[in-house]
């Protein structure tokens, strides 16, 4: 896979996507930092489980939308293992859906901190340490809602968006520091976000798979992962500023 000894931190890695990821880079070589914010139990039994294939990982909490809490996260990590080579930004917020003259002032204001504020404070200490240590790089959770509209998700559809112009900014900014800074961007996965959002809208999933989605199905998250995990290798060294769609068809209809 080409992520054999290389050191990633993932944040939101106890649940879907990030926990994929978790699980796949620690399955193949990597020294993996599992980070998360409240579910300590859940993050620390993702150490466990790669602890338990053979692998190394370490458990950090910390709240991305805190500079104080994401400075640590990354000082923790050259601590334990010496160095940065990877990030995945992944932790992310979005599962209440509300029409844009409907959504609640502190709705916004989270979604856009998670999202967004916490994806550019994160980079903003991984790339710190990128730069001591001559190169790295980074990948950062966007959507194919951060491209096309989804009703009902004004704030989601913003800060995903946001992301991909942050990726594409800082990737410019530091390419010629050996610093590759890409995105992914998926359609509707089976995580415990969107199932708890398919169960309060069941309409939406018939429409996802019917409509939406050009392969019919739900993705999954270690769909996801593999793609993450491309990103992060030499096989992709030339990526650079890049929103890697890995929506099923969606955003080509």
């Amino acid at each position: 896979m080409g992520i054999e000894n290389k050191v990633i931190i993932i944040t939101g890695a106890s649940a879907g996507i990030g926990r994929a990821a978790a699980l796949h880079f620690g399955k193949h070589g990597a020294k993996v930092v599992v980070v998360n914010n409240s579910n300590v139990r859940a993050g620390k039994e993702v150490v466990n489980e790669i602890t338990g294939m053979g692998g190394e990982a370490l458990y950090v909490q910390a709240d991305v939308t805190k500079k104080d809490d994401v400075a640590r996260m990354v000082d923790l990590t050259v601590k334990q293992f010496g160095r940065l080579d990877c990030a995945f930004n992944n932790a992310g917020y979005g599962d209440k859906m509300f029409l844009t003259a409907d959504l609640p002032e502190e709705e916004w204001d989270k979604t856009l901190a998670v999202n967004l504020k916490g994806v550019w404070l994160c980079m903003k200490y991984e790339i710190m340490q990128m730069l001591k240590q001559g190169g790295g790089t980074i990948v950062n959770m966007s959507s194919a809602g951060g491209v096309v509209a989804i009703k009902g998700s004004p704030a989601y559809t913003a800060s995903k968006g946001g992301v991909i112009q942050l990726t594409k900014t800082a990737a410019v900014e530091y390419a010629r520091d050996n610093i590759r800074i890409n995105a992914v961007c998926p359609g509707f996965i089976s995580t415990p976000m969107n199932k708890r959002l398919l169960e309060n809208t069941p309409e939406l999933e018939e429409k996802i798979t019917t409509e939406l989605h050009a392969v019919d199905r739900l993705g999954q998250p270690e769909e996801v992962a593999q793609a993450v995990a491309w990103l992060c290798s030499e096989a992709s060294s030339f990526v650079t500023g890049h929103s890697l769609m890995v929506d099923g068809g969606w955003t080509a209809k």
